[in-house]
């Protein structure tokens, strides 16, 4: 008896630890953001700062920043839609820099997602009370403004704002919107505690007063502005048109996260008639990052309760909720205590949510980063991939410096002590024979790449560097201004097709060098383009030049490029190895398909052995829109989405 029991602990602790070892394995799931603000931090203003700032939270396991595009009436982009409309393309505190692009870059370089996030929301100003009111937007767009029923511009908590309900205004905001989606490789957007959102002592615009007049016979809105039919209206159309800002994004591409961080509820819904529990139940958010902003545990905990009811079983897979790390500048400054921190991650688990959002970054390096290197050592020790993405979303970028393997110099390079990626840089200055440095790097996964070099920008560089980027097809010359001292950091050179394995991606020589100037050369990477492949999975978070990446055990089938295209395009496919017999019966189609189902080009139709193969479609008969392109073989189906563009 004695023998058979000790023989079943044995066995039991044996299959605990195989079991414990399995667990450990597998990779975390969880929400790790922080955000990134213009107001008492300098991180957006320098490209030094945005790169170290970068580099301390992937160090830390954080994999989502939230990056401020539009605050005190600025973007901190460069936006046509605010140079048309206000002559005001972006922030001028900026001096022409545009802060998202530099967090994209250095966001992605360490595997760390990004969300724009829209801070002001339909805010246009903060006046502190104080008139004038209303800033540039409402000056030049006086009938933007929301208003009181005295017909004063509404000012609430300080901010002066816009109506959320004018069809201009909503205009302007899917126009800001589309520009981040399209002009950047974003993971998502963000939308806070005034977006959408209005005081709900507003509304009595004329344009919102029309619109309720016509939808109930003639009828003035009620006095009462908490009234709750009155209430109840606003808050409707403002879900109107988020759920009109979802389609928008998802249309664009269904890969990217609406992530909503209103205020805490029912507050949210009787101050700003932010309808918090209609987002939810519609669908409307991917993410729900309630902003549970208190200086203390109690009282953190007590909304954290809320928050999990509010979400309910159906959406707590949703709830990442938002810890208020840092606040202000000392000595007036509010920093959260350790203690308080491990508590709040604590209590978050112990009701399921899957992660947290930290408002600020600077709370995580103050003190000797003492609560970033807290969370390191605690909650934040392994690396973590995004809810509900497929794999690893964001790989690391793949760097190659100079003087690393798979570098290959013709001619005489000598170093030179200016400091750039890692060390210095090497440069040459000779025109009478060819002078060339080829950049070899193991592709880690077949996608599209964007190609960037480091710049270290001085007066006797060359203004005519010739740089060649070569992709699987083809290659391009690119003629980079080594002396403009505004191109500091990672430049992108290009973007290119790349399979897996080993190849040379960049070469730079001194084709057109100008006889008593320098051509320089330092580091160089490469970084997945999520627009141009999102169906590529990448499936290790902790090693990935050994992910496995798409390895066909069936059919597949690889998305078009380029895409957008105009007005031909290629398209790859693998067939497995197997023999024909595997497959008895099947044979390969690929057709392609409008957005009605009807189809309008068959490409393939005949028996294929095992390899990869590439068909290409004109579509020069075809309007622009959105088309569908599939590979059908015996039981296999894959579909993929392409875009022409006339």
């Amino acid at each position: 008896m004695t023998k058979w029991f000790t023989i079943m602990i044995r066995y039991f602790l044996v299959s605990l630890l195989i079991f414990q070892s399995i667990l450990i394995s597998q990779p975390i799931e969880e929400f790790r953001a922080a955000k990134l603000t213009n107001v008492d931090s300098n991180i957006l203003f320098t490209d030094q700062a945005t790169a170290s700032a970068m580099d301390y939270l992937a160090s830390v396991n954080v994999n989502v920043v939230l990056a401020v595009v539009l605050n005190g009436g600025y973007t901190l982009f460069y936006s046509n839609t605010m140079d048309s409309l206000f002559n005001s393309p972006i922030d001028p505190d900026l001096n022409n820099r545009d802060a998202l692009e530099r967090v994209v870059i250095e966001a992605h370089r360490n595997g760390i997602e990004v969300y724009p996030w829209f801070e002001y929301g339909f805010a246009a100003w903060y006046s502190g009370g104080t008139p004038p009111y209303g800033g540039h937007i409402l000056q030049t767009k006086p009938d933007w403004a929301c208003k009181l029923s005295n017909g004063q511009i509404a000012v609430k908590n300080g901010f002066d704002w816009m109506s959320a309900i004018h069809p201009e205004v909503q205009d302007f905001m899917n126009k800001l919107i589309t520009e981040v989606m399209t002009k950047y490789d974003i993971d998502g957007i963000e939308f806070s505690d005034r977006i959408p959102a209005m005081p709900i002592e507003g509304g009595y615009e004329p344009y919102t007063v029309s619109l309720y007049q016509s939808e109930h016979g003639g009828q003035n809105p009620p006095i009462s502005y908490n009234d709750a039919n009155w209430k109840r209206w606003r808050a409707d159309k403002m879900n109107d048109w988020y759920m009109n800002v979802r389609i928008l994004m998802k249309n664009y591409d269904e890969n990217l996260f609406v992530s909503s961080s209103p205020s805490v509820y029912p507050w949210s819904y009787d101050n700003y008639l932010q309808d918090v529990q209609t987002w939810l139940d519609s669908g409307i958010c991917d993410q729900f990052i309630p902003q549970l902003y208190r200086d203390n545990f109690p009282d953190y905990l007590y909304e954290l309760n809320q928050a999990v009811n509010q979400a309910g079983s159906a959406n707590l897979h949703k709830l990442f909720p938002g810890i208020l790390m840092n606040i202000g500048l000392p000595p007036n400054d509010y920093l959260i205590s350790p203690a308080y921190l491990l508590a709040a991650l604590q209590a978050n688990r112990d009701r399921g949510a899957m992660g947290e959002a930290y408002f600020y970054y600077e709370g995580f390096r103050k003190n000797n980063n003492q609560l970033g290197d807290t969370l390191r050592a605690t909650y934040y020790s392994q690396p973590a991939l995004v809810p509900g993405r497929n794999g690893v979303w964001r790989p690391k970028a793949e760097i190659k410096n100079e003087t690393e393997n798979g570098v290959t110099l013709t001619g005489t390079w000598t170093n030179y002590p200016q400091s750039g990626f890692e060390g210095g840089i090497i440069r040459t200055n000779v025109t009478t024979s060819y002078q060339s440095v080829e950049y070899n790097l193991d592709v880690p996964f077949s996608a599209y790449f964007d190609v960037y070099g480091y710049m270290v920008p001085n007066t006797p560089w060359t203004q005519n560097a010739r740089y060649v980027v070569y992709s699987d097809i083809d290659s391009a010359e690119v003629i980079v201004n080594q002396a403009n001292l505004n191109k500091k950091g990672w430049q992108k050179i290009g973007t290119v097709y790349l399979s897996e394995g080993n190849k040379e991606v960049l070469k730079i020589d001194n084709t057109y060098l100008e006889s008593g100037k320098y051509l320089t050369a330092d580091a160089m990477m490469i970084m997945i383009n999520r627009k141009l492949s999102p169906d590529v999975v990448v499936t290790n978070v902790e090693d990935e030049k050994e992910n496995i990446v798409n390895q066909p055990t069936e059919f597949v089938l690889e998305q078009n490029y380029p895409n957008p295209f105009n007005p031909t395009t290629k398209i790859r496919y693998r067939v497995p190895n197997v023999t024909l017999s595997e497959v008895e019966g099947s044979r390969v189609q690929i057709k392609v398909f409008d957005v009605l189902g009807k189809e309008v080009a068959a490409l393939v139709n005949e028996e294929k052995p095992a390899g990869k193969y590439e068909v290409e479609f004109d579509a020069r008969n075809l309007s622009s829109g959105v088309y569908f392109y599939q590979l059908r073989s015996g039981d296999f189906i894959q579909t993929n989405k392409m875009i022409l563009l006339r």
